[in-house]
């Protein structure tokens, strides 16, 4: 199950297109999309979303437990095999252990995440053979663009977050 440079720039053109929602609800922008590729037939979208555990007060409404989620209820089934993960942002361990168990073929994902990222930046979850899976991992892809849209978000908070102390009175 391969796809070529082509295919991963478009699907994560789509997850990116997520990731601007989430930030436009509030939420860390983050997206994700999960496509069937099977042996000589065309890319089929299953789930696409971004982060909502702010929206849904859900902790495990990542982007990418949401479209687990959301693929598994439409194939009636927790595995997905033959499947790959876009998403923005390295996923992190709670994330990759769903794919893990859901059986994600192929993660592919933008920036890294050197806080909690469980791929590559902190931890390599995908190579631990004591797990019953382990993913194909391709780094990198419109990863300038990704990093940009995390940053923005947290720059524009961390601007608000100063100027709502600037206009809070000073306590006696």
């Amino acid at each position: 199950m391969t796809t070529g440079p082509a295919d991963d720039q478009y699907w994560m053109r789509r997850a990116l297109a997520q990731a601007e929602q989430g930030a436009a609800a509030g939420e860390v922008p983050v997206g994700a999309v999960l496509v069937r590729i099977g042996e000589g037939t065309e890319p089929q979208l299953l789930a696409e979303a971004h982060n909502a555990p702010l929206t849904t007060h859900d902790p495990t409404g990542h982007a990418e437990v949401r479209v687990l989620r959301a693929a598994g209820e439409l194939c009636a089934n927790y595995r997905l095999p033959d499947t790959t993960l876009y998403v923005t942002i390295e996923p992190c361990a709670m994330c990759v252990g769903a794919l893990v168990h859901a059986r994600v073929a192929r993660v592919v994902f933008g920036a890294r995440e050197p806080k909690a990222g469980a791929l590559v930046s902190r931890e390599q979850l995908s190579d631990k053979t004591w797990l019953n899976h382990q993913p194909d991992v391709t780094e990198g892809v419109l990863a300038d663009e990704a990093s940009a849209l995390i940053s923005l978000f947290f720059r524009s908070r961390r601007a608000a977050q100063k100027a709502a102390r600037a206009r809070k009175p000073l306590e006696s």
